[in-house]
């Protein structure tokens, strides 16, 4: 069974770049080594990679297979992540896509095709190297896509797809045969209207990844021990199946975390063993979350695969068929199964009064509150019951799940 970290450096943070330290690099991949992984995800910033739009830097290149070369001195398969993009909050974007120089970065055609260079150059500069597992497009760059971002680069489903489909061919071109991928953050799975979704995450590259936060609402729910909580991983991993066109596709969970405040430091331990015993209990495992003992937060990242395997609750009992989800996966009272769109966009058929209650709920939840009272979820921390969630949290999935956009 695999087990990797995120490679973040214990000097200069991501900004190493900028003073490249051989010496400290090989320190951090030997702590690394002596946790006993086999792999590392590292992560280029693609400003000092390619400054300008005709500019691919040949030393940046060279830097990074320098890093990926001490890392398999040392036993270490690497992915690259190739377009960052996004780093823990912070945008990295090249001057040459905004202000008086702005584009849009999934459709102006001069930026797709000086991404899809700068994601060829990198593929083929490690393309020879037995240890190089494949590059992944970039981390959560789903998020320039639309809401929360605070200046969007806004496109569809479609536009999306043919993004994605173009980096993806970009990558295979340099280091043909490799497992490329493209990683979304979760708003794919839990958010309607996101432009990147389910089916992109799970039917596009050569496996699935799924990155699990659970400060999405989940942990603000259920506390730091609930049932939702600890198994929020397993559960994106079995859903992602769902999306997928057969039961061989592989998942990569690569990055699960216990982020403070909401996992408290003093209950990390517990939520790190619950959530990779529960990830574990996922068939086919090609990997287990792993800490990065590179980091200074209270963060683990991790990275793993599985594959095949219908679609299933994270616990007994519950109902993943296609086109209902039930509440009873998650305890706490009676089921209570919620329909949502048939294949081809149709809706089941309605009650008057369940309509009713349907707008009311939506009401509720844009001013912040709930009109949906004990209906069956798992306690909060405090031991009551929690109401309807008002943000984007494990029920809301269940309602995406079933969506048949692409």
């Amino acid at each position: 069974m695999r087990f990797g970290v995120n490679y973040t450096p214990t000097r200069g943070w991501f900004h190493h770049w900028l003073d490249f330290a051989p010496d400290d690099i090989r320190a951090d991949l030997d702590s690394i080594t002596a946790l006993g992984v086999d792999h590392i995800r590292v992560f280029p910033l693609w400003p000092l990679f390619q400054p300008n739009r005709t500019l691919i830097r040949p030393r940046a290149v060279e830097q990074l297979t320098l890093l990926v070369d001490a890392a398999g001195e040392r036993g270490l398969d690497v992915g690259v992540d190739g377009l960052q993009g996004h780093l823990s909050s912070f945008d990295f974007v090249p001057s040459w896509t905004t202000t008086w120089h702005r584009r849009g970065l999934f459709t102006d055609p001069d930026v797709v095709e000086a991404q899809a260079a700068y994601l060829t150059t990198l593929a083929r500069a490690l393309a020879d190297r037995p240890h190089f597992l494949g590059m992944t497009v970039g981390n959560e760059f789903n998020q320039f896509s639309g809401p929360p971002h605070p200046d969007p680069d806004r496109i569809g489903p479609a536009q999306a797809g043919r993004w994605l489909r173009r980096m993806l061919d970009a990558c295979e071109k340099g280091a043909p045969g490799r497992a490329h991928l493209h990683a979304s953050y979760d708003a794919a799975f839990h958010d309607g209207t996101h432009p990147f979704t389910p089916a992109h995450s799970a039917r596009l590259g050569a496996m699935t990844a799924v990155h699990s936060w659970v400060f999405n609402g989940t942990a603000q729910r259920h506390g730091p021990g609930g049932a939702a909580t600890v198994q929020h991983a397993a559960y994106l991993v079995e859903l992602s199946k769902a999306w997928a066109t057969g039961p061989g596709r592989p998942v990569w969970l690569q990055e699960v975390g216990a982020p403070a405040p909401h996992i408290p430091p003093e209950r990390a331990a517990e939520f790190t063993e619950a959530t990779i015993a529960a990830a574990a209990d996922c068939p086919d495992l090609w990997g287990s979350p792993g800490g990065a003992p590179m980091t200074s937060t209270a963060r683990w990242r991790t990275s793993r695969s599985s594959s095949t395997g219908s679609a299933c609750s994270p616990t007994t009992g519950g109902s993943n068929l296609p086109g209902r989800r039930s509440h009873e996966a998650y305890g706490g009272g009676g089921r209570r199964t919620l329909r949502v769109r048939r294949p081809g966009g149709r809706r089941w058929p309605w009650t008057r009064a369940t309509r009713r209650r349907r707008r009311r709920g939506r009401c509720a939840r844009r001013a912040g509150r709930s009109s949906r009272r004990g209906c069956g979820w798992p306690p909060t921390a405090s031991g009551r019951r929690s109401s309807w969630p008002s943000g984007p949290t494990m029920p809301d999935i269940w309602w995406r799940a079933a969506s048949p956009r692409c």
